[in-house]
């Protein structure tokens, strides 16, 4: 299945994000081998060299590593997860925020507004859900 890109960011950028939610959300644990260039490449739908970038980007992260032979692995260091995980998860609430901002909310209004939602959807379940 072909990932879906928006205008708003570089490709790379959006593949190395997607490839950090899939890693800091457990889909691809800790340890474990990425698909090769091209065959990730062909999974996202787009070019190598795209996903070349994003991999490097990442490697530079320290989320993966790679050995000269064997491809790119995730990392086994749960710090280093954990800290991109904290990160991702800010980035999200800023642009909540944002949002909440500009409908004229504010900072309490956006907080009880997401409880409200939260409890609406069913909770944490619904959230994990969608992930």
């Amino acid at each position: 299945m072909r990932w879906e890109f928006h205008d708003d960011a570089p490709i790379h950028v959006q593949v190395t994000e997607r490839i950090e939610r899939l890693i800091v959300s457990g889909t691809i644990q800790p340890g474990q081998k990425l698909p090769s260039v091209r065959s990730f490449a062909l999974e996202a739908g787009v070019n190598p060299n795209t996903m070349q970038r994003a991999l490097t980007e990442l490697e530079r992260g320290g989320l993966i590593y790679s050995q000269r032979t064997a491809g790119h692995f995730v990392t086994g260091d749960q710090q280093i997860i954990s800290t991109v995980r904290e990160e991702l998860a800010a980035k999200i609430i800023r642009q909540y925020l944002r949002g909440m901002t500009e409908l004229g909310c504010s900072p309490e209004e956006a907080e009880s507004l997401l409880h409200r939602q939260l409890n609406a959807e069913g909770g944490s379940e619904h959230v994990n859900s969608e992930l």
